[in-house]
C-alpha cells in the first residue's frame, strides 16, 4: 500500500467536514490560524486518496481561470446591487459581518491576507473540485458540479447565515463549470485564488 492509498474518499471527506464546521464555528478570533489549519487538512485529504490530479498551468486554465474570476465577481456585484436596490436586510447572520471579512482585517498583514486566501483556493480546489468533483463526474459528468456545491453549502449552514449558505453555493457552482469547462485543476484554482484577493483585499463589496 503506497502513501498516497491510505484513506477512502469518504474519509476524507468525513475529516474536511469536521474540520470545516470547528472552523465556522470558532469564536472569531481564531479565523485566520484556523484556516491554515482546514485547508491543511483539505489538501492532506486530497492527497491522500490519490485523487486529485496534480495543476497543469497552461495557457487555457490561465484564460478560463481569470475569465471566471471576472465573471463570479461581477454576479456578485450585480446580486449585491440587486438587495440593495430592492431593500433586503442585512443577511449577515448573527455576528454582523461575513466570518470571512476578517481576512481582511486591518489586523491582518497584507502578507498574512494573501496567504491565507492562497491556502483557501489550494485547499478547496483540491478536495472539492481534484477529489470529490473529478470522481463523481466520472459516473454523472457535468452534474457533478451543482452537487459539490450543495455539499459546500450545506456544511455552512452551521453559520446560521443564509446568505453566506447562498453565496457559497454561486461561487462552488462557478468553480466547478470551471473546473469542468478548463479540464485542469489549475483553472478553478486561479479562479479561487484571483476572487479570494479581489473580492476580499483589492475590491471589497459593501
Amino acid at each position: 500500500m503506497t502513501l498516497r492509498q491510505r484513506i477512502t474518499t469518504t474519509e476524507g471527506l468525513f475529516a474536511v467536514v469536521v474540520s470545516m464546521v470547528v472552523l465556522l464555528v470558532l469564536p472569531a478570533r481564531y479565523f485566520v490560524d484556523a484556516t491554515f489549519g482546514v485547508t491543511t487538512v483539505m489538501l492532506a485529504a486530497a492527497f491522500l486518496t490519490a485523487v486529485s490530479p496534480r495543476p497543469n498551468l497552461t495557457s487555457r486554465s490561465v484564460f478560463v481561470g481569470f475569465s471566471s474570476a471576472a465573471l463570479l465577481y461581477a454576479l456578485f456585484y450585480v446580486g449585491n446591487t440587486a438587495m440593495k436596490l430592492a431593500g433586503f436586510p442585512n443577511a449577515s447572520g448573527p455576528s454582523g459581518a461575513s466570518i470571512y471579512s476578517l481576512i481582511s482585517s486591518t489586523a491582518n498583514p497584507f502578507a498574512i491576507q494573501v496567504s491565507v486566501l492562497a491556502f483557501d483556493a489550494a485547499g478547496f480546489e483540491a478536495f472539492f473540485r481534484g477529489t470529490l468533483q473529478a470522481k463523481l463526474s466520472a459516473k454523472l459528468g457535468i452534474a457533478a458540479c451543482p452537487i459539490v456545491a450543495v455539499l459546500d453549502a450545506a456544511i455552512h449552514v452551521v453559520t446560521l447565515n443564509p446568505l453566506w449558505v447562498t453565496t457559497t453555493f454561486v461561487a462552488d457552482l462557478v468553480w466547478g463549470l470551471t473546473y469542468a469547462v478548463g479540464r485542469d485543476l489549475s483553472s478553478s484554482l486561479l479562479s479561487h485564488f484571483i476572487w479570494d484577493v479581489a473580492i476580499f483585499v483589492v475590491r471589497p463589496i459593501r
